[in-house]
C-alpha cells in the first residue's frame, strides 16, 4: 500500500475534534489533547517541549497532562540515553492497556456500593436502587470484559498475521 502524504493541518483539526469529542464524554481536557497528538505523531514518542509546542500551551499543562496519563496507563514516559529530555509515548496497544488497568476501578465500585446502600435507607430506597444498579453494572461489565479484551487481543494478532503473509 502507497502511503499518501500527511496533511499536518487536517490531523491537527482531527486531533481538537476528537479531543473535545473525549472531553464532552468526561475525558480532562488537556491529557485529550496531549493523547491525541501522541497518537497522530509520526514519531515513536514527543518530548514535553514538542508536546507543548504542537499544542501551543506552557510546559505545566503539559506536564500534568502527562502525569494523569500516565497513572491511567495511556502513556509511558522513556529515558533517552544521553538526553535530558524525556521522550512521552504510547504503549503498544494502549487502549487494551488503559481498559485493563480502569477494570481494577470496578472492584472499587462494586466494594464501595453496599455502604452506599445501607447510607442511603437500604436497597429498597430510590438511592439505593440506583447503588444496587451500580453495582450489578459493573460487576456484569468486569464479567464480560475479559472475554471482550481476549477478542481484541485475538483479532489485533490475526490482522498482523494476515499482514505479514
Amino acid at each position: 500500500m502507497t502511503p499518501v502524504a500527511r496533511d499536518e493541518q487536517a490531523l491537527r483539526d482531527f486531533s481538537e475534534r476528537m479531543s473535545a469529542a473525549m472531553t464532552a464524554a468526561g475525558f480532562p481536557r488537556m491529557p485529550a489533547r496531549v493523547l491525541m497528538a501522541l497518537t497522530v505523531a509520526e514519531t515513536a514518542g514527543l518530548t514535553a517541549a514538542e508536546l507543548a509546542e504542537r499544542l501551543e500551551v506552557s510546559a505545566g499543562a503539559v506536564s500534568g497532562a502527562v502525569r494523569y496519563l500516565q497513572v491511567v496507563g495511556m502513556v509511558r514516559r522513556v529515558t533517552r540515553p544521553g538526553s535530558r529530555r524525556d521522550l512521552y509515548e504510547l504503549p503498544h496497544n494502549a487502549w487494551y492497556t488503559a481498559t485493563m488497568r480502569g477494570s481494577s476501578l470496578y472492584d472499587s465500585y462494586i466494594s464501595m456500593a453496599p455502604a452506599g446502600v445501607a447510607a442511603a435507607g437500604g436497597p429498597q430506597t430510590l438511592a439505593g436502587e440506583r447503588l444496587v444498579e451500580l453495582a450489578e453494572f459493573f460487576r456484569f461489565v468486569q464479567s464480560r470484559l475479559p472475554q471482550l479484551l481476549s477478542e481484541w487481543d485475538e483479532r489485533r494478532r490475526s490482522e498482523r498475521d494476515t499482514e505479514t503473509e
